[in-house]
C-alpha cells in the first residue's frame, strides 16, 4: 500500500512525522516526502493528520 499526500491541505504541522514509528516521513517549512520503502501501513499518519492531507495508495 502507501501513503500519499494531497500537498495542497497539507499545513506541514509535522503531526504525522512524531507519531510515524519508521520515520519515514520528511518535512520541511514547504515540503513533506514520504518514503514509501519504509512504510509499513501503520496508517498511523493518516488517523494523526489535523487537516486530512494524507491517505492510503491502493495497489492495483
Amino acid at each position: 500500500m502507501g501513503v500519499k499526500v494531497n500537498r495542497e491541505k497539507c499545513c506541514y504541522c509535522g503531526a504525522c512525522v512524531a507519531v510515524c514509528p519508521k520515520n519515514c516521513i520528511g518535512l520541511d517549512e514547504v515540503r513533506i516526502e514520504i518514503d514509501n520503502s519504509k512504510c509499513i501501513d501503520c496508517l498511523a499518519c493518516i488517523r494523526m493528520c489535523p487537516v486530512g492531507a494524507l491517505g492510503k495508495i491502493e495497489k492495483k
